[in-house]
């Protein structure tokens, strides 16, 4: 094994006669912390086959996650949260049907509706139910990682560390989940409720914070190495920043930004090249990271990120990546948009309060 931990050799998870054995072999592993889990290097996100970025096809998306984990992808990442429980519903007619030591599954607590004033609820008992109610959707005994969603969004970090890790634990104890996990987008969160957490957290989620355009994950990560804690990451196209067709309209980025990553997408188009392939590629490269979440329904665009895992950059592609990050992504200076969601967030909750 390599100083970054790649293993060479067959994932725990690989099961004779239901895997493909020369997709295996290409997709390094990495191990996740200290939970003794070796992840793969893509690990694929369950939002998009919950519709979240538009309407998906049912047996499209069934397709997608059992090519997915047959094709060596042993970590799938879902969440109450994506299509309201359509995400968990669509895996659970899926999952249940695959060796269960194939793959390994996490989902979270906290956020559930589009609802403003029913979108976040991170206590105790929300946290129990909600537990219960995804192992019913996905058709499960029990799932590998339960994670805190979204936790800056909560009224205070207290909450999380007084009432919804103390929840966890308890189904932890009940043997429902094995490890516990806390995501979000600020990074020094993370820090704040590790050192605080009189609960044993696993691992962290973060996303948009490994990419050409923001990659500061990358001086947090001897931090998190020095707690034993597992990183998973998420959204290595910046959540549709660094794609030929842009973010959507809902994307909370500053303009400074948006520019900057129109500027890189058109030079790349004139070059010829794919700057979500560059992205993608760039985030995979990174030194430290065990797991990388992609999220697609379509079985076409899973192909192409698997092929993406095994297949160099040619010497052109290199050279345009290069570019990019000099002309386009360096001045940024890992600017980011933290703290502009959570701030519209509870304007419309106060708005809602006050027309009551």
């Amino acid at each position: 094994m390599s100083a970054d931990g790649i293993r060479s050799q067959l994932p725990e998870t690989y099961v004779e006669g239901f895997h493909d054995l020369d997709r295996v072999k290409v997709m390094p592993y990495r191990p996740l912390g200290n939970t003794g889990l070796h992840v793969s290097l893509l690990s694929l996100g369950g939002s998009a086959v919950g519709s979240v970025f538009g309407e998906t096809d049912l047996e499209e998306s069934v397709h997608v996650v059992r090519t997915a984990v047959k094709s060596g992808i042993n970590y799938v990442d879902t969440a109450p949260w994506y299509g309201q429980g359509k995400s968990e519903t669509v895996l659970g007619k899926v999952l249940p049907s695959l060796p269960r030591s194939s793959y390994y599954v996490s989902t979270k607590v906290g956020r559930y509706e589009q609802d403003v004033e029913r979108m976040f609820d991170f206590s105790a008992e929300r946290t129990l139910a909600s537990v219960d109610e995804s192992l019913q959707r996905l058709g499960l005994d029990y799932v590998d990682v339960i994670q805190v969603h979204d936790m800056e969004f909560a009224p205070s970090l207290d909450i999380i560390i007084n009432e919804t890790l103390p929840a966890l634990q308890k189904v932890k104890d009940m043997g429902k989940v094995k490890f516990i996990g806390i995501t979000g987008y600020p990074l020094n969160n993370f820090k704040s409720v590790l050192e605080r957490s009189t609960i044993k957290i696993d691992l962290v989620l973060t996303y948009c914070r490994s990419t050409m355009n923001d990659n500061s994950l990358k001086s947090w990560l001897p931090y998190f190495k020095s707690k034993g804690v597992g990183v998973v990451n998420a959204s290595p196209t910046s959540m549709g920043l660094l794609s030929e067709r842009g973010p959507p309209a809902w994307h909370p980025a500053p303009e400074n930004i948006k520019l900057a990553c129109a500027r890189a997408a058109t030079y790349c188009q004139d070059q010829g090249v794919d700057i979500t392939k560059l992205a993608i590629k760039f985030t995979l490269e990174q030194e430290g990271i065990p797991t990388t979440l992609l999220s697609t329904a379509s079985l076409t665009e899973l192909q192409k990120n698997l092929v993406t895992v095994s297949t160099p950059l040619t010497d052109k592609e290199q050279q345009v990546l290069n570019d990019v990050i000099e002309k386009f992504m360096a001045p940024l200076n890992n600017a980011n948009w933290e703290g502009v969601e959570v701030a519209e967030y509870w304007k419309q909750l106060k708005r809602l309060k006050n027309e009551g």
